[in-house]
């Protein structure tokens, strides 16, 4: 594997240092010193100094979330996730990746998502048919949403149609490349992917990018990566705050007391953290739990659970644990895959979506 002399330093600078060790949400849920960041870095500067084969180390590079929490904490500057991702580049580009990656990734080329699903559930299907006529804002919903999590998609749709929003929701939406960034980085296949995404959303001159993933993709990362996007990308958070604050939603607030889970993608890819809460205490009273906004934990997601999943249910009763330590009773979440994380264990702690509280 030739990295990047960048990567190597961040590797070699990584590979001894403990100071994110407490940080990282796999590494608390399963108790492995393998998941942390400096395990990872260990693995791959061995293979840099050719000890081993990068085949080797795979499993242990698709154990992390990219969540950027390990990131955020080092005071020194050093990035994980860049070193992470950049091994995922490499074992795609020499035909190293585990065959649970190779199969998910085909998925993304062929089918347009990690799952493979070409069928779209038939209420989700009738919502998007009442809103396929152009319109100046396209609501984007991503896979995950459309996919895995059709009724949180649904209720996306009633909260803006709630506050008469005009928009449109397209049949036949082009990923974004948000899964392919993650499984296989900055390969040339993502960026054609994210290339033909910018062309379909650049129809229009407002887009709300529902699932927070996709909204730090469409509005992070296709600039660094030089891609075109000519529309506004709004968060559907930001969007709905507006909403509010400008009466075309009228809240009613029940008093309920409530915590909220940010969603990494929001809070520290985007700097995006009181929007959400706006919402929230519009409608409800936000409480907070320990580690917030930038300092986040990360509570799981759809796609790791593809070749995870016991460990996504741990990281998942990991935060709703953290809920409870606050005598929290319901958690209430921004992302739909830390939904559907959250919702597979649910352990005693009610967890809604963001829509689910406006909708009552």
């Amino acid at each position: 594997m030739i990295m990047s002399e960048k990567g190597k330093q961040h590797v070699d600078s990584c590979r001894f240092c403990w100071m994110c060790h407490h940080i990282c949400p796999i590494g608390n849920a399963t108790g492995q010193e393998r998941n942390t960041a400096r395990a990872r870095a260990l693995g791959i500067s061995l293979v840099n100094r050719e000890a081993i084969d990068l085949t080797e180390i795979m499993d242990n590079i698709f154990e992390c979330a990219c969540c950027g929490a390990c990131t955020k904490e080092c005071v020194t500057g050093w990035d994980p996730v860049m070193f992470t991702k950049e091994t995922r580049m490499h074992a795609a580009m020499e035909d190293k990746l585990p065959d649970y990656i190779n199969k998910l990734v085909d998925n993304c080329l062929e089918k347009g998502n990690a799952y493979g699903i070409t069928e779209i559930d038939a209420q989700l299907k009738k919502a998007i048919e009442a809103h396929s006529e152009k319109t100046d804002t396209l609501l984007y919903l991503g896979v995950d949403a459309i996919y895995k999590a059709p009724a949180c998609a649904v209720n996306a749709i009633k909260v803006l149609e709630k506050a008469g929003v005009s928009f449109t929701v397209l049949r036949n939406e082009a990923p974004s490349g948000a899964q392919l960034e993650y499984l296989i980085s900055a390969v040339g296949e993502t960026k054609e992917v994210m290339q033909k995404c910018a062309k379909q959303l650049g129809e229009f001159k407002t887009v709300i990018a529902y699932d927070p993933q996709d909204a730090k993709v469409l509005k992070r990362e296709y600039k660094e990566w030089d891609i075109a996007l000519n529309a506004e990308v709004k968060t559907f958070t930001s969007f709905v705050a507006g909403l509010i604050k400008d009466g075309a939603l009228k809240p009613v607030n029940s008093g309920k007391k409530v915590v909220y889970q940010d969603p990494f993608q929001l809070a520290r890819d985007l700097g995006e953290t009181e929007e959400a809460r706006e919402i929230i205490n519009a409608y409800a009273v936000c409480e907070e739990m320990l580690c917030n906004r930038k300092d986040t934990m990360w509570a799981g997601n759809i796609l790791m659970r593809e070749w995870m999943e016991d460990v996504m249910n741990k990281v998942a009763n990991s935060r709703l644990f953290n809920a409870k330590c606050v005598n929290a009773d319901t958690i209430v979440t921004a992302s739909v895959s830390e939904y559907v994380s959250l919702k597979a264990v649910e352990n005693g702690i009610k967890v809604i979506s963001l829509e689910e509280l406006i909708l009552g």
